[in-house]
């Protein structure tokens, strides 16, 4: 869509939130508020509240930019109010951003599609309420992993909530810990190899990122202190590996359903060679530190053009 017309809209940046991406979502939110006003637009910053629909309705506002992270912004939530209001929206739809959260269901279509993703195993969180539950449940999950394993919870984003654990005698103190904060979780093969991460702008790929974190994984902190992760553009793939990767990224975009912009996170494996896809993330983070925004600027986006095209998608 011309810029011409994009500008004749009224725009909603929503960001903020309740979930434990708040601050992140908050600085991504201001970002794009200040490129779009910087351009030109007619915008709106909001924070996420119980009576967003009606504060939108009252600014007439025409389309919302989402820049929300986690839970009731990039599961679903939001998406389907906004389709209720009939309100067009950047980014996936409800099917597609409730797939993506939820990695559990993620992995289960990647699965069924034939995209290589670590073994795993759900959680029965209704198998522990009890010490003797608990302790079943424990004994099940190692007798099917080899340490270290990865548990994860289900639901979350920005790697928060975990945990590699080395250590058998580790697990059931860890386990405790990850659901009584977290609630659903699940454990996951672990994969040594090269981290890597694939954006996608409407179903075209821009550079491949490595990231090499001084945590032992990239972790919430490594993605967000200053100096946490050196950052590797383009991945230092053979020629072959980063085809692969590509398309394999491109397939689980695809397999989900996701619209308009979204950025793949993959493990290559040290001992296959294989791109094992993790999770979705369907609204990246688009601060100064995000991935996101340095892939763009390495394929000769800039920021503010990167705005413009995630915009574009309210429209697909």
């Amino acid at each position: 869509m011309p810029i011409k017309s994009l500008k004749k809209n009224k725009i909603a940046v929503i960001a903020g939130g309740w979930s434990g991406e708040r601050d992140v979502s908050l600085r991504s939110g201001k970002r794009v508020f200040d490129s779009l006003k910087k351009q030109g637009f007619d915008v709106v910053q909001f924070d996420l509240e119980e009576d967003l629909i009606s504060r939108l309705k009252k600014k007439k506002i025409d389309v919302a930019f989402l820049a929300l992270h986690g839970k009731y912004g990039e599961d679903g939530t939001i998406q389907g109010l906004l389709e209720i209001a009939k309100i067009p929206y950047t980014g996936s739809k409800v099917l597609a951003s409730a797939l993506a959260m939820d990695k559990v269901a993620a992995k289960r279509v990647f699965e069924s599609c034939g995209i290589p993703t670590a073994k795993f195993i759900r959680i029965d969180n209704f198998r522990l309420r009890d010490k003797k539950s608990l302790s079943d449940e424990v004994v099940r999950i190692k007798s099917i992993f080899p340490f270290p394993l990865v548990l994860k919870p289900v639901s979350e984003g920005s790697s928060l909530g975990v945990s590699i654990i080395k250590k058998r005698e580790d697990f059931e103190k860890v386990l405790k810990k990850t659901i009584k904060k977290h609630d659903d979780c699940f454990v996951e093969e672990y994969i040594k190899g090269r981290e890597v991460t694939v954006g996608i702008l409407g179903e075209k790929i821009i550079p491949i990122l490595e990231l090499v974190p001084k945590n032992e994984f990239y972790d919430y902190d490594a993605k967000y202190s200053e100096g946490g992760t050196q950052f590797i553009l383009p991945a230092k793939l053979s020629p072959p590996l980063y085809k692969k990767t590509e398309e394999i990224a491109l397939a689980a975009h695809k397999a989900l359903g996701c619209r308009g912009v979204s950025r793949v996170d993959i493990i290559v494996s040290n001992k296959d060679h294989t791109p094992y896809v993790c999770e979705i993330n369907t609204i990246p983070g688009m601060t100064d530190k995000s991935d996101l925004p340095a892939q763009a600027a390495y394929a000769g986006i800039s920021f503010d053009e990167l705005v413009l095209r995630i915009l574009e998608s309210a429209f697909i």
